[in-house]
């Protein structure tokens, strides 16, 4: 079955869909011909991408809004796209409260949400999750440590979804892009700045990676094609891997000093 087939009246919940990589997705689906539900914290930022497009606006916590998005696609979803998320910035001495926060978001949305969606996908044989994760849970990110960790969970879990219930009709796809020209992008800052803007791209070209990767089946979803490279010089030699990073800490430093 080809990607248009897959998509073309799908019932699809993009979260985190006000502006950025979801509002592309959304977009994208839509234009393919998904019924498409528009879910973010922002509730006008929602329902105007949602009138953009023709789509239905759910905003809310993410974690909370499963059953009122099935509800508005006719009672099933066949493709959830976990895309909000907190970029979360902090050092070793980064408070509870950011950890939390970015656990809560970041992880344990994912968690909720499949946890409502699993039962019904694994008993028709057929269900989709994409994972906004970003490069940072193959990598990291320097500066933020809560949002490392919590992607690296995100990818975990991901992984762990795809290995589990795959023979099951259960497609999960992880996407990992470096900068993409969003608000979280502005908001790193000069961490941000020094290791991301230079190679950034726009929202539209992470669709188009996930667009791919469904129809080529692929798990991992790259938009930055370099980060493969990255991640196998990482496991190869992760002491190389290690000090290079440091030293982009410290030139991060020196900038900041």
């Amino acid at each position: 079955m080809s990607t248009v087939d897959t998509v073309r009246d799908a019932g699809v919940v993009v979260t985190g869909a006000g502006g950025g990589i979801g509002a592309a997705l959304a977009r994208r689906f839509a234009a393919e011909g998904a019924r498409v539900v528009v879910n973010d914290l922002d509730a006008e930022k929602a329902a105007a991408v949602a009138a953009e497009i023709g789509a239905r606006a759910v905003p809310g916590d993410a974690s909370l809004i499963v059953a009122e998005a099935r509800e508005a696609l006719g009672g099933t979803v066949d493709i959830y796209c976990a895309n909000a998320g907190v970029g979360s910035p902090g050092d070793a001495l980064a408070g509870e409260e950011v950890w939390s926060s970015a656990w809560d978001v970041n992880v344990m949305a994912h968690v909720r949400a499949v946890r409502a969606l699993l039962p019904d996908w694994l008993e028709r044989g057929a269900g989709r999750f994409v994972s906004t994760v970003s490069a940072a849970g193959l990598l990291t990110m320097i500066g933020a440590a809560p949002y490392s960790v919590t992607k690296h969970g995100a990818l975990a879990y991901a992984e762990w979804l795809s290995l589990t219930y795959r023979h099951r009709g259960l497609r999960v796809h992880a996407v990992c892009p470096q900068g993409v020209r969003t608000d979280m992008l502005t908001a790193s800052g000069s961490a941000g700045e020094l290791v991301l803007a230079a190679t950034a791209i726009e929202p539209e070209e992470v669709a188009d990676a996930l667009f791919t990767a469904m129809a080529e089946d692929r798990f991992l979803v790259l938009p930055h094609p370099e980060v493969a490279g990255f991640s196998r010089a990482r496991a190869d030699d992760p002491d190389r891997w290690l000090a290079t990073m440091n030293r982009v800490q410290r030139k991060w430093e020196a900038t900041e000093g």
